[in-house]
């Protein structure tokens, strides 16, 4: 292609993207933010000549052009996007674009005077001949203002071409001096930490072979001090289930970028004459504020025709009530007890087949085990659907015991290298499903459990990290062939059962991201569902998951894994702002409890539209004693929110609350939500619109239930301009620590 000034705007949603396609150069970002508008070609050409940089003292000759894909030649000394060589030649290519498609149409040269494209994905083919490579590089905003771009590389030379590392990058500006990124553990999954954006790498790498408890999700950089609600930030996330790196980079000349990729180990991609590889897709989200970005990977995932949509259905799993001991009678007793108080679906999880009657054996043998279950699951399941419940699975098919038929069998399928096996991990292995027949047979036998019986739902579990996995005899390693590999028995097994529903389970949420998301319907946020916790963990998953796809259950009244106990007010409250369910011994709640949690359900069904369908918004507080946030209709015409109080403060009281995402023009009633018992410590506010009952006083103070109120003759709760809501705000409850008030706020005009 001639040298030519040629550029492309991108716009949806609030957002621009104007790319530098000049002179047969790789794209480089000229813009990524705020909507500048509609623009012209000589716009396009001056904004982009307006950001060259003068040269200085102790650089290159040349103004440097920093690509999506940066290149070592331009004089850039920081991350190259390539990394890779023939046995150490052609390891700094210079790539020359041979062609511009956009829409999906060529774009033709038009001599010397700039031309602008208007469209939403772009895409060029480059080539370096000496190299002996081939370079494809797509870029996309889509409706929600998601822009996210892969590569793809080709090798066309006579001899192998050993690929490092493949990323790619997108230009943040100078304002952007603070980063924000995740981390975390099992059992708290999603810790934020934030840091100053200075001159060198922020690297984070997920080596586990899948994404990881730890890993970063999202990776940010904002303006100084940017929160929830405001201050502009732009966020990265690769989507890849497997080893992957997200990077922030500033360099001694001032140039800021935001990039990611797979992770690849030493020699895994080695591409043959002919041989290509591409790049998982890397997402950017822009906006004012976290709730904005977040807003963008939430509309993204809403808009695809997969999408589960907010009819999620109630969902009880049986693991904290009965653990591996299954016993038909007491799973059918709890079958009975879930559909009476509203449960819409039933999960047998670990412990059904083969062996396993622990953590030490069994795993991979995927027959239902005739000891335990001599008539098969078909009393259960049969019994679960006259109740008019769904019947859901857990199957972990990744991962193996080596006391089990399958790796007796085969321990050639098991992942190792250097002729030893990898430390065990929950004493169990990792199957190598990048070997042919190893991913028939597992394939197969979930089809055929699929295929006996009446299974909506497999809760799909992935519980240890990937280390030493290789392929045997000759231990070249092989988490990206597991990757694709699972990634494709995902895809078969719902094209054979298009309404399956799968679960994302990774010890919790040790595998969250967009690669996976793309082919399962919700991620379980942890194995914790305390919901001290899991408070923490639901506001920070949804940085990048919507709540329709995150496993939100009440727990057990004792939490399984920290030992806390909860009142049942702060559980349901807790999980009702995700996919609502119950980890629970129902056969050993009391009446009481049933009844309560009863109510608790009925508020899901008939809120779950919004709560599931919402725009996510957090309310930004100094005080971490509060956290608080909820969900707003698109429309702005009803919202719900949750105020948790997480500890005792140093004042007695918080001040005046605000609802962020209403319509500051409308008119809204907040009315306090009453289901089930009141929260310990409840002292309602005047506005509230309820007086204290000293009735039955004495009585309430032996039994512990603690003071009771009722309706004074006003109307419950009060009505306002969407304004005052927003800025002023009101006065919170006060109530104990670990417990939550809620408030459903309704547009009246």
């Amino acid at each position: 292609m001639p040298e030519t000034q040629v550029f492309a705007l991108l716009r949806a949603d609030d957002v621009s993207v104007v790319l530098d396609l000049c002179d047969a150069k790789l794209p480089a970002i000229a813009h990524w933010g705020t909507d500048l508008g509609e623009l012209t070609a000589v716009d396009a050409a001056a904004l982009v000549s307006a950001g060259v940089h003068p040269i200085v003292a102790n650089i290159v000759d040349e103004p440097l052009r920093l690509a999506m894909l940066p290149e070592h030649h331009t004089g850039w000394v920081g991350r190259p996007g390539l990394s890779g060589s023939r046995g150490g030649r052609a390891w700094s290519p210079k790539f020359v674009v041979t062609a511009i498609e956009a829409d999906g149409s060529s774009v033709a040269s038009a001599g010397d005077e700039p031309v602008l494209i208007t469209a939403s994905r772009v895409s060029v083919v480059a080539t370096d001949e000496a190299a002996g490579l081939v370079l494809r590089l797509h870029l996309e905003l889509t409706p929600s203002g998601l822009l996210r771009s892969r590569a793809e590389l080709a090798n066309t030379g006579t001899d192998d071409y050993q690929l490092n590392d493949l990323v790619l990058a997108f230009p943040v500006p100078s304002t952007a001096r603070e980063l924000l990124d995740l981390a975390g553990r099992w059992g708290r999954e999603r810790v934020p930490q934030r840091r100053e954006f200075t001159v060198g790498t922020h690297l984070r790498e997920g080596r586990k072979g899948r994404t990881g408890a730890d890993a970063a999700t999202v990776l940010h950089a904002g303006v100084p001090g940017f929160s929830f609600g405001d201050g502009e930030v732009w966020g990265v996330h690769v989507g890849w289930s497997g080893n992957h790196t997200h990077y922030a980079e500033r360099t001694f000349t001032g140039h800021q970028v935001l990039g990611g990729g797979e992770l690849l180990l030493p020699g895994e991609i080695v591409l043959g004459p002919g041989h290509g590889y591409a790049t998982p897709w890397l997402y950017g989200a822009y906006g004012r504020g976290l709730d904005a970005v977040a807003r963008r990977f939430h509309r993204f995932l809403r808009s695809r025709p997969q999408h589960p949509g907010t009819k999620r259905p109630v969902t009880l799993n049986v693991w904290e009530a009965v653990y591996f001991n299954h016993d038909l009678p007491t799973l059918l007793q709890l079958a009975e007890k879930a559909a009476a108080i509203g449960v819409e679906r039933y999960v047998l999880d670990d412990g059904w087949f083969g062996s396993r009657r622990d953590d030490f054996s069994g795993l991979g043998d995927w027959t239902v085990s005739a000891d335990v279950w001599p008539d098969g699951l078909h009393p259960l399941v049969n019994r679960v659907r006259e109740l008019g419940m769904e019947f859901g699975l857990w199957v972990e098919p990744e991962m193996v015991n080596l006391d089990s038929d399958l790796a007796r069998a085969h321990p050639e399928w098991v992942m190792a290298t250097g002729g030893r096996l990898p430390v065990a991990s929950r004493h169990q292995q990792v199957l190598n499903l990048g070997i042919p027949e190893c991913y028939d047979h597992i394939r197969d036998a979930l089809l055929a459990i699929l295929t006996e019986y009446d299974i909506a739902y497999l809760k799909w579990d992935h519980n240890r990290d990937l280390i030493d996995a290789g392929t045997q005899p000759s231990g070249r390693p092989g988490v990206h062939l597991q990757t694709a590999a699972v990634y494709r028995l995902l895809d078969e097994l719902r094209a054979a059962f298009p309404h399956l529903e799968i679960e994302s389970c990774s010890s919790g949420g040790g595998r969250v991201d967009l690669g996976v998301l793309e082919r399962t319907d919700r991620i379980w946020v942890s194995d914790c569902i305390d919901p001290h916790d899991r408070q923490q963990m639901l506001r920070w998953t949804g940085q990048l998951v919507p709540p329709e796809m995150l496993g939100s259950h009440v727990a057990s009244g004792i939490s399984h894994t920290t030992g806390r106990s909860h009142d049942l007010n702060f559980r349901a409250a807790t999980a009702l702002f995700g996919h609502f369910g119950i980890e629970w011994n129902l056969n050993t709640a009391t009446a009481a409890e049933l009844a309560e949690l009863t109510e608790w359900i009925a508020f899901y069904k008939e809120h779950r539209e919004l709560l599931l369908g919402g725009d996510v918004v957090r309310l930004d507080f100094p005080d971490a004693a509060l956290l608080a946030g909820g969900v707003v209709s698109p429309d702005r015409s009803q919202a719900i929110y949750s105020f948790a109080a997480m500890a005792g403060t140093d004042a007695v009281m918080l001040g005046r609350l605000t609802f962020p995402g209403l319509d500051p023009d409308r008119r809204y009633r907040v009315t306090p939500v009453q289901v089930g018992q009141a929260p310990s410590g409840l002292r309602p506010p005047l506005w509230w619109g309820l007086e204290r009952d000293y009735t039955n006083e004495l009585a309430d103070l032996h039994s512990g239930a603690g003071p009771r109120f009722v309706a004074t003759d006003r109307n419950l709760g009060i009505e306002l301009p969407g304004s005052v809501l927003l800025h002023t705000g009101l006065t919170d409850a006060a109530v104990n620590p670990d417990h939550a008030l809620l408030y459903l706020v309704t547009a009246v005009d």
